[in-house]
């Protein structure tokens, strides 16, 4: 291989929790560091993950300031935690990639981040410029995510999709059938409740190729 294997994570659904708001009746994505949560089995996944080799990173669509929702410092905030408690749980993370970006925005949103853009998933272009700033194999690259989008993502990128489905959890999931019952370009290769469960698969098959 002319570059390292590696692992791109989605963020919300995949390794933190969405937020739930009993009173306002609300589910939304984690805007503070108070708000992280980890789901069972992402931080003993990804540790798996790092500890046989795959380089790290999160690519996560947050179009909440596009959306006049968050201030842009509130996601900063939030990222410079979930890198810091999940490298204090053994976890290094190379890279955090954010596509801000939304196609319509909303009142009070940055003007400069409504647009149409090249990263927002399934666009391939968080992937493909972390596979360039840290040197992935493409080939080599899982894409772990929680919905279609970051399974279409991984293909356009060339690289290969796998998918936390939990059907016990779908506040913002659209699917219903589960990932077999999705069209082909968004199916992933491998699937599972947990990124543990997915990463143990994924290392059977890199052990499988490496023989």
């Amino acid at each position: 291989m002319s570059g390292r294997p590696g692992v791109i994570l989605d963020r919300d659904g995949t390794i933190i929790d969405v937020v739930r708001d009993a009173e306002l009746g609300v589910v939304t994505t984690a805007f503070h560091p108070d708000q992280i949560r980890f789901l069972p089995g992402a931080v003993e996944g990804m540790r798996h993950l790092a500890e046989a080799g795959f380089t790290l990173a999160i690519a996560t669509n947050q179009p909440g300031v596009a959306k006049g929702q968050i201030p842009w410092s509130a996601l900063e905030r939030t990222h410079a935690a979930l890198l810091r408690r999940l490298q204090e749980a053994g976890v290094p993370v190379a890279a955090i990639e954010v596509c801000p970006h939304h196609p319509e925005g909303g009142p009070g949103g940055d003007p400069a981040l409504v647009q149409v853009c090249g990263c927002r998933k399934p666009a391939p272009g968080m992937l493909t410029k972390l596979a360039e700033a840290l040197d992935l194999e493409v080939a080599a690259t899982w894409v772990i995510g929680d919905t279609p989008s970051d399974v279409e993502a991984a293909r356009a990128a060339g690289m290969r999709g796998a998918m936390v489905f939990d059907p016990r959890r779908c506040e913002l999931c659209p699917l219903r059938e589960g990932p077999g019952g999705m069209g082909a370009r968004a199916r992933p290769e491998i699937a599972g409740p947990r990124i543990d469960s997915v990463a143990e698969a994924i290392l059977a098959t890199w052990a499988r190729a490496a023989r």
